[in-house]
């Protein structure tokens, strides 16, 4: 069971990553094409590369061989292909795909037998081809309001059965490529005509099959399903409740993949248009399109479209759409479109829109626009838009740009407006990276790597005493802000926090600084620098301990004391500055 587990984990986590695909109007996207004398396969690629989307169509649909010409700048992909094949092709969008097929394909519904009796209705017959007499095979043939469906066999046959009282019975046949059908059967047998109107309260709207289309779908959905929900792609009904043990086993037969539920109970995983209202489920939830209010599995969740509420799963959480809610996922979240609100993962989460809120994984958090909240991450976060708040990782930040702050080891940006804190902070465009070579009155050889803005950088520096009798070790770190004053003046200012060794680093005291530099910029790459400071020193260690060879009283003699242990003087710093 352990493996199994592993497998449906990984495949998830497969499926989130390369196979999730944006819903796009591709119809209604704007391209430039200019072309003379090319075959039409070929011009059809040129607008799919410029649309990114993909065309799909039988091969004997038109003659790919046929040379066009064509001109149109910023036009509508309908108008494109309205004026390529002029009304004899139809478009069906579904995902990233257009769909071409005949615009002269129709079927109708052939009765074979219909029976009556106490409480029950019995329809067989057949699909066909209203041009050719085919009888279609893999057709859907559904009742709309009561849910039930079949598809039809390799004969075109299908045969559904209707329990209850009822005065009429209204079927539709779908099939993709044909135009639908829909008669309706009333109690004396008496059959509407072909192109009957359903006016009932069913709602239709564009549903994408994404979802069952991914690697983890094909998965767990039936090619049986796949079929149905390809030929009713057009078809939604709502339901109070849906009970399931797998995909195939619902309470809603094969239309479970067409029915927004309020309720819907998945002992193993279940598979459904949508959710408004609670889901939970023993492993997975699959939902063709939005989901509210709360979604629970005990390992995935993949939603077509978006979410908004609560979103929990034991291991991944993948939307292709928006999110609005709370999502928790015990290993990663997936976000396709925008995330507003709170998400949190075990390992990591990936919003490949803009996040407005807070974002918290253990290892790593990557927001591929913009991000305005908190972002927290063991090991690293990455935006690659506008951050306006607070990245703080464990090892490494980036942001595009920086309008916030951002809190870790190494922090990296395109340019800052905002505030980088770490031992390393690179800003590539209006950054302060320099190194700094000084001297002072207590250690004569300092260098120092100051990285960040102007605002604020971080100063990480080393130095020593080079004398034969008074020799004196220090590491520190700092920060420090620089006051621009004209073209070649600039005030520094300047705090440090350092390590001192009298020849022992196990027995080292501590050293804080403040100081001020009057900077002079010689030319570009080279700055002199020198000002006052105020030392404050303090050690556990008696005067004299220090190594043979090092300095045994590390304060100067005119040094004041506050006590035994601590001292403080005014002192002095001069140097100079490259880069």
């Amino acid at each position: 069971m352990n493996r199994k587990l592993l497998l449906l984990c990984f495949l998830s986590l497969i499926a989130c990553k390369i196979c999730a695909q944006q819903n796009a109007e591709n119809l209604s996207r704007r391209v430039t094409i200019k072309v003379k004398n090319q075959k039409i396969a070929e011009v059809l690629n040129q607008i799919s590369t410029s649309g990114d989307f993909y065309f799909s169509y039988q091969g004997n649909l038109f003659n790919t061989d046929s040379l066009v010409n064509l001109s149109v700048q910023n036009t509508p992909v309908r108008t494109i292909l309205d004026q390529l094949f002029r009304g004899k092709i139809d478009y069906k969008e579904n995902g990233q795909h257009i769909i071409l097929r005949s615009a002269n394909l129709h079927l109708t519904i052939e009765p074979d037998n219909i029976t009556t009796a106490e409480r029950l209705y019995l329809i067989s017959g057949y699909v066909i081809d209203t041009k050719t007499g085919a009888k279609i095979k893999q057709a859907s043939v559904y009742e709309k309001r009561l849910l039930q469906s079949t598809l039809t066999n390799n004969d075109g046959y299908f045969k559904l059965r209707f329990k209850g009282d009822y005065n009429e019975v209204i079927l539709t046949a779908s099939k993709e490529a044909y135009r639908d059908t829909t008669l309706i059967f009333l109690s004396n047998i008496t059959i509407k005509p072909q192109g009957y109107e359903d006016t009932s309260s069913t709602r239709k709207s564009k549903v994408s099959n994404l979802v069952e289309n991914m690697g983890i779908g094909r998965f767990f959905v039936s090619s049986r399903q796949r079929f149905q929900s390809l030929n009713l792609s057009g078809f939604l009904a709502n339901s109070p409740f849906q009970a399931s043990l797998t995909p195939g086993l619902s309470s809603h037969g094969m239309m479970s993949s067409q029915v927004i539920n309020k309720a819907s109970f998945n002992i193993l995983g279940g598979y459904s248009a949508g959710l408004d209202g609670l889901e939970m489920a023993g492993l997975f939830n699959m939902d063709k399109t939005d989901v509210g209010m709360i979604q629970i599995a005990g390992l995935f969740n993949i939603v077509g479209g978006s979410v908004k509420g609560i979103q929990m799963a034991g291991a991944v959480n993948s939307v292709i759409g928006n999110v609005n809610a709370m999502q928790a996922g015990g290993l990663i979240n997936y976000v396709r479109g925008n995330t507003t609100g709170l998400q949190m993962a075990g390992v990591m989460n990936v919003v490949r829109g803009d996040l407005h809120g807070f974002q918290a994984a253990g290892l790593y958090n990557h927001t591929r626009k913009d991000f305005q909240g908190l972002q927290m991450a063991g090991a690293a976060n990455i935006t690659n838009g506008t951050l306006k708040g607070v990245q703080i990782a464990g090892l490494f930040n980036y942001a595009k740009t920086v309008k916030g702050v951002q809190f870790g080891l190494v922090n990296v940006a395109d340019s800052s407006s905002g505030y980088s804190i770490g031992l390393i902070n690179i800003v590539k465009k209006n950054g302060y990276q320099k190194i700094s070579l000084s001297s002072n009155e207590l250690i004569n050889a300092n260098i120092s790597l100051k990285t960040g803005t102007k605002k604020l950088y971080t100063i990480l520096m080393a130095g020593r005493n080079i004398s034969d009798t008074a020799k004196i070790s220090s590491l520190g770190i700092g920060l420090g802000h620089e006051i621009q004053l004209n073209q070649k003046l600039a005030l520094g200012v300047e705090y440090l926090s350092q390590f001192i060794s009298t020849g022992n680093w196990s027995e080292s005291s501590n050293l804080n600084k403040l100081q001020l530099n009057l900077q002079f910029k010689i030319t570009n790459g080279l700055t002199i620098f020198g000002g006052p400071s105020y030392s404050i020193y303090a050690t556990d260690y008696p005067q004299g301990s220090g190594v043979k060879g090092f300095k045994q009283q590390v304060p100067p003699s005119y040094a004041h004391k506050f006590n035994n242990t601590t001292s403080g003087w005014l002192g002095w710093n001069v140097g100079i500055t490259l880069f």
